[in-house]
């Protein structure tokens, strides 16, 4: 730190700098967020200071917060779910499964075994091997086994592979609605049917798909409709359109975020159930302008536009003789091409775009997000064909 601050001019230089140095999202085929919307960035800088650890002082965002899960959970099919806002589905992941493992330890079934002098088991947990990395720090932080389920050949979890990793310490699944690779969604609905008839939990990570699959034309099982699922991830900040941060944890009753459950005596609310102290309200103003203006008309349009743009891509690439690994069931394209790992990186040492590649199988992978326009990937394919002209 210097000694004597710097001028306001000298501090916007470097930080335009800075900014210049940021890859643009017209470059960039990868990622899963985007150009939050404009009412989002407006409202996200009106409510800048307001921090929602303690929001017994800032209790207008904290209704807005209400009014945002009361939507969102009526778009899911659960106007009464409860929960609260996250950073996005990293954190609400962790806290999902962490209300998991609380309820299974503090099980009645659970206890008497150890009365009984049985020792510690570690509690697991069975995800699908396309689930995302965060499930990996879920183990590590709540040490909770992780199993993985086999995927089936279109790239959803086996429900024959999940049922063979359940025992009696199995403390809940997860699926996934709009994988992070492959933009799948799992059968959610017979591991729904498990989660019931095995008296588990199931959590449904739908961070992308959230926004994604009630809005297309084809209708998809995977959310509280379905009895077995006990809570949710979405995040708002993909294609939502709000402002980074800003996720959303919705469970189905309150006794699983009643297992969250701090005690916070010093601030003007007697209990937090949040992973995080300090959240940010300005986050909960952005996601609640954006989806109060666009609602469900605004987000039929965009989800509308952004699978327009997938079928373009698709007809663009089959021109050069480029396919698809799977059908796209949304706006996620992952492509069957060789040596996509030098592809990959030639793309973004020459042309300055920025794609990802897909483990299992390995492939190039685009999401195309509602910054891309038909000119971007017309010149997209125009230099992916540079590329694989070049390797032949």
């Amino acid at each position: 730190m210097n000694e004597t601050g710097l001028s306001e001019e000298k501090i916007r230089n470097i930080l335009n700098d800075s900014k210049g140095q940021d890859l643009k999202y017209e470059r960039v085929l990868s990622s899963m967020c985007t150009y939050p919307h404009r009412i989002a960035v407006q409202a996200h800088m009106q409510f800048i200071e307001s921090n929602m650890g303690d929001f017994g002082l800032f209790r207008g965002t904290y209704n807005l917060e209400k009014e945002i899960l009361s939507s969102i959970g009526d778009l899911l099919h659960k106007a009464d779910a409860v929960g609260y806002m996250t950073t996005g589905g990293t954190e609400s992941n962790i806290q999902a499964i962490r209300s998991m493992r609380n309820l299974f330890l503090q099980s009645e079934k659970y206890q008497k075994s150890l009365k009984s002098g049985q020792k510690y088991v570690r509690p697991n947990l069975v995800v699908p091997e396309s689930a995302h990395f965060s499930f990996d720090k879920v183990s590590d932080i709540l040490d909770v086994e992780l199993r993985k389920a086999s995927l089936d050949d279109e790239l959803k979890v086996s429900v024959e592979s999940v049922k063979s990793l359940i025992d009696e310490n199995t403390i809940g699944l997860v699926a996934i609605a709009g994988s992070t690779e492959f933009g799948q969604v799992d059968p959610i609905k017979a591991l729904s049917d498990i989660a019931v008839e095995k008296n588990i939990f199931m959590h449904v990570d739908a961070a992308f798909g959230g926004f994604v699959l009630p809005f297309l034309k084809k209708s998809y099982e995977f959310d509280f409709k379905l009895p077995g699922v006990t809570s949710i991830a979405i995040d708002p900040h993909k294609m939502g359109l709000s402002t980074i941060p800003a996720g959303i944890l919705l469970f189905r009753d309150f006794h699983h975020l009643e297992s969250l459950k701090a005690d916070t005596p010093y601030l003007t609310v007697s209990t937090q159930y949040t992973l995080t102290g300090t959240r940010s309200g300005a986050a909960v103003a952005a996601t609640y302008a954006v989806i109060n203006h666009l609602g469900k008309e605004g987000y039929r349009k965009t989800v509308s536009r952004c699978m327009e743009l997938t079928s373009y891509l698709l007809d663009k690439l089959a021109e050069i003789n480029v396919y698809p690994l799977i059908e796209p069931l949304m706006n996620v394209v992952a492509l069957e091409i060789p040596k996509c790992d030098i592809v990959r990186s030639r793309l973004a040492k020459e042309f300055n775009w920025q794609v990802s590649i897909t483990q299992n199988p390995h492939g190039l992978r685009l999401v195309i997000m509602p910054h891309v326009s038909f000119e971007m990937i017309d010149s997209f394919v125009s230099d992916l064909k540079k590329v694989l002209d070049s390797l032949e």
